[in-house]
């Protein structure tokens, strides 16, 4: 499918994956990374508020340079047992990260920023996720590989992490890092985006 836009859309990350992802819609997008600081207080009760919390600051500081624009910004957190897992700092916590999580349920929470029209939107989605038991072997094989150190909870689902993963409860792409489905419903609801063939910008 394609789909016509309102107004030029920035994608304030530099994660490739949603670059990925955002351009499966077949619009035109510019990447302006946002650059503020995720270090703020993370709650013990409401992980997804953090998500979202992450996801405005991310949207917002790109929107305030450019605000004759429709800009997306994002944040992906993996959450077991109340207990945040974000990107590992080294193997090591990678390792630890993934023996963990084995053979039990997590829960991937995206926070996700809609700027437009003055207008800051934030919405989160959640996906559960569930481990096979992992053994060390497997576990060293893929932190050694390097693609733990950059994604929350040390592993890609879409990289060779999926052989990690027994099963998921929810939107895939969620995982990856941007809830396609959903964010699309947003932008069409809010008249941002609409496909080219006979869908007309009408909020709804």
């Amino acid at each position: 499918m394609k789909f016509k836009i309102a107004k030029p859309v920035i994608l304030a990350s530099a994660s490739p994956r949603r670059k990925e992802i955002l351009s499966l819609l077949d619009f035109p997008i510019t990447v302006i990374p946002s650059l503020v600081s995720e270090d703020i207080d993370v709650p013990t009760d409401d992980f997804a508020a953090y998500a979202r919390e992450l996801a405005s600051m991310k949207t917002s500081a790109v929107a305030k340079e450019h605000d004759n624009h429709i800009v997306i910004g994002a944040d992906t957190i993996v959450v077991h047992e109340g207990k945040l897992y974000s990107k590992p700092n080294s193997k090591e916590q990678a390792k630890t990260f993934l023996q963990e999580l084995s053979g039990k349920t997590h829960t991937v929470i995206t926070g996700v920023g809609i700027f437009e029209g003055g207008i800051l939107r934030v919405f989160s989605v959640e996906t559960a996720v569930t481990f096979r038991e992992l053994d060390d072997v497997l576990i060293d094989a893929y932190v050694d590989s390097g693609d733990s150190m950059d994604k929350a909870g040390g592993y890609g689902i879409q990289t060779a992490g999926a052989l990690l993963v027994e099963k998921i409860d929810g939107d895939y792409y969620n995982v990856m890092g941007l809830p396609l489905a959903k964010l699309t419903e947003h932008l069409r609801r809010l008249a941002l985006i609409a496909l080219k063939d006979g869908d007309p910008y009408i909020a709804y």
